[in-house]
């Protein structure tokens, strides 16, 4: 899995159209935070043989920049643009969930953008060194 970390003063991922994939929600709805965590992953097709600890590894690298940053919300934004080969969209769902249910545990406020919807993004970021970080899990 791949991650694409932003903190960012305010996001916003309204959907507009519903995506190629079947695995989409059936009720999409539009996610505003601030002051956050912008979590833009990706699922690889590698991560199929074991979702559970792709979930924990990603979960961990995330709250580890958290910490780092004192950040306390979350969001997950599923980008099938980060240049690999995709997971089946029903195993990166799965592992989207995981990992929200993990934050949430943790204590963080999550919450995830529509999935397998195209989404108008708004976003503003931070501009200090940690405010975008790359990670593969």
């Amino acid at each position: 899995m791949r991650l694409l970390i932003w903190h960012v003063d305010r996001f916003r991922a309204e959907p507009t159209e519903r995506g190629r994939s079947k695995v989409a929600d059936a009720e999409p709805r539009a996610v505003a935070v601030e002051d956050a965590l912008v979590v833009f992953a990706a699922a690889e097709k590698q991560d199929e043989a074991e979702p559970d600890a792709v979930a924990e590894r990603a979960t961990a690298a995330i709250e580890e920049v958290a910490r780092q940053l004192g950040a306390r919300t979350v969001v997950l934004h599923s980008f099938a643009h980060l240049f690999v080969e995709l997971s089946a969209p029903a195993i990166a769902r799965a592992i989207l969930n995981t990992m929200e249910q993990r934050l949430a545990a943790d204590g963080y406020t999550t919450s995830q953008s529509a999935f397998g919807w195209f989404n108008r993004l708004e976003l503003h970021a931070k501009g200090h060194p940690l405010s975008r970080v790359a990670r593969q899990v």
